[in-house]
């Protein structure tokens, strides 16, 4: 089974539909600068109206402490931290975003051990959400040697074959089942959660 993450969460009735869905996890953006961001408030709010089988993810950007530690009491499950990770909350899991490395067959920054990392396009600026494929066969490569969770790109006509070539653990979408920056597309949502099952 491909564990299925919808990232970019802003409304309702997206992460509602996420769940009826049947993914596993929902992301929200909890660094400014994105166009996907939204308050812990609003997190929050989302969140007393989701099944609580679905696992919330905070998605950070060289965040501190304190900066986690509020995502929790919000209510975030899981870190996902694009940059340098402080020291979590303890039993909070962490997922590590990063990029295939542009001269080795490995992944920057290097993630030591066996942990999760979710491997996206490189974008110094978005950190994220760009809607460009990473290349799979190196990403297959690093998901033979550990748990990766793939994204870059991902719509419902080719997640299919990125799931056939790099074996990922799990996928994570955002632009490709939108209309817009943060707002959900239910029908291409629906076609992406299909095409991974019908793959994995």
């Amino acid at each position: 089974m491909t564990l299925i993450k919808v990232c970019g969460i802003t409304r309702v009735e997206d992460a509602l539909a996420a769940a009826r869905l049947g993914v596993h996890a929902v992301g929200f953006v909890l660094w400014p600068s994105s166009p996907r961001a939204v308050s812990l408030d609003t997190v929050a709010a989302i969140l007393e109206q989701l099944s609580p089988f679905v696992t919330p993810v905070g998605v950070f950007v060289d965040p501190s402490e304190a900066d986690v530690a509020q995502a929790r009491a919000a209510g975030i499950q899981v870190a996902q931290v694009h940059g340098r990770p402080p020291t979590l909350p303890a039993g909070m899991p962490l997922i590590q975003a990063a990029s295939l490395a542009s001269d080795t067959a490995g992944i920057d920054p290097d993630v030591p051990g066996m942990s999760i990392v979710l491997l996206d396009a490189h974008d110094a600026v978005r950190r994220g959400g760009t809607g460009q494929t990473i290349d799979w066969m190196r990403a297959g490569e690093v998901a033979a040697r550990r748990p990766v969770i793939l994204a870059g790109g991902l719509t419902p006509a080719n997640v299919g074959a990125a799931i056939a070539t790099v074996r990922p653990v799990g996928v994570d979408v955002s632009s490709g089942v939108e209309s817009a920056p943060g707002l959900k597309d239910i029908h291409k949502l629906a076609a992406f959660v299909a095409a991974v099952r019908a793959h994995a």
